[in-house]
């Protein structure tokens, strides 16, 4: 009998410190292609992860779009998503075709001021970060020109100038005035650069 009793005390021991582990092994997966996120969520708790996995979702695909948010923004705000729904203590996980805590991002070239490296038209996957260098293609939010794809040229402190692959020189005619048509150099912070050109 008194082996039964000590048995039963093992096995129960045995089911609580496994309970223990399983309860804080709660994950959040992001997997980002690009444009799309896959969101899985593994938990013991009892909560819609169809509406959680939902909301990351989203959230995802505006850190996307956001030039000031990188992995470490993306991880954050899934905690916090998470805390609402009642779950500390979150792993979270992000991958993406470019490895782990990247984020891709595919843009599309519209003109062509990038010529002849960019034509018009095509996709390009960008990498979020502001970890640029001088010879970098980049995508930038420029308050003058709005989303604009340009070569990193010089970079002084946070000032990062950006220049057109195009050089070619033209005119235009527009009511009966003659204007010079030329690629675009401009100045942007390096906060507006929404990434980096990985593959063209």
């Amino acid at each position: 009998m008194a082996k039964k009793i000590i048995l039963a005390l093992i096995i129960l021991i045995l089911l609580i410190i496994a309970g223990i582990f399983l309860i804080g092994n709660d994950s959040v997966d992001v997997y980002i292609d690009g444009e799309n996120v896959t969101v899985s969520t593994f938990t013991l708790s009892g909560i819609d992860t169809q509406s959680l996995n939902s909301e990351i979702c989203d959230y995802t695909l505006n850190v996307m779009n956001d030039t000031t948010s990188d992995a470490t923004t993306l991880k954050n705000g899934i905690g916090d998503i998470c805390s609402y729904y009642g779950l500390e203590d979150v792993e979270v996980n992000v991958d993406s075709v470019l490895g782990p805590d990247q984020i891709p991002v595919i843009v599309y070239v519209d003109g062509t001021s990038m010529l002849p490296t960019l034509q018009d038209g095509q996709t390009v996957l960008l990498n979020k970060t502001h970890d640029i260098h001088v010879g970098d293609i980049v995508v930038a939010d420029s308050d003058e020109y709005g989303g604009i794809i340009k070569r990193v040229d010089q970079i002084d402190g946070n000032d990062v100038h950006l220049v057109s692959d195009n050089k070619q020189v033209s005119y235009e005619r527009i009511n009966g005035v003659l204007y010079e048509v030329k690629g675009i150099t401009t100045w942007v912070d390096i906060s507006d650069i929404g990434g980096v050109v990985v593959a063209y």
